[in-house]
């Protein structure tokens, strides 16, 4: 069991890092102070969390077995993310405020999350390759922990760096710049997501 787990701790590592819906949203958060940054992510790892979960129960099944149900959620996904996209080009404009509640940009990181049909996808083909033999359904459930775990850890760790350089990207032309860059990467995806196939 313990080389499974170690094997999963890796492949989690590598997915956290690649890019993503996630990473520019928590990129376009840190701007705005490193509250909403953990918001952000605490919203995220919810939504990988109940998608983990749900595919140890084995419910996410259901999402692969419907059309209707996958491709609903997926444009409803991608209609969310290009929303987020036009917003964050729009605040590049206009002059800075406080942050926004806590409560918007977790929101804002678990919808991103559980409206992406392809998480859950990902999460019922990913776990159960890791399952030692003779594995049950608790130990799938401990991997979904592990999984977020491993997911959550990463993105502090990108919270904390962004944070140390927050004073160089909240300066009015770096802020601009960032904001257009993540909202237009945030447009890209939703578009992506809603031109793909399964």
């Amino acid at each position: 069991m313990w080389s499974s787990a170690a094997a999963l701790v890796a492949a989690s590592f590598l997915i956290a890092l690649s890019p993503g819906p996630g990473t520019a949203l928590v990129l376009r958060q840190s701007v705005r102070g490193r509250g909403s940054a953990l918001a952000t992510v605490a919203g995220m790892e919810v939504g990988v969390a109940c998608w983990a979960v749900a595919a140890a129960l084995g419910l996410s099944v259901l999402l692969t077995a419907s059309e209707i149900a996958y491709h609903a959620l997926r444009i409803t996904g991608a209609v969310f993310l290009v929303y987020l996209g036009v917003k964050a080009w729009r605040s590049a404009s206009e002059p800075v405020t406080a942050p926004p509640p806590a409560s918007h940009a977790f929101r804002a990181g678990l919808v991103v999350n559980l409206a992406n049909p392809k998480l859950g996808v990902f999460a019922v083909s990913f776990l159960p390759q890791f399952l030692p033999a003779g594995g049950g359904r608790s130990v799938l459930l401990l991997f979904a922990l592990v999984w977020v775990l491993v997911d959550t850890a990463w993105y502090l760790v990108v919270v904390v760096v962004l944070d140390r350089v927050r004073g160089r990207l909240s300066r009015a032309r770096v802020r601009r710049t960032l904001e257009r860059v993540s909202g237009a990467v945030l447009v890209a995806l939703g578009l992506r997501l809603v031109l793909s196939a399964r």
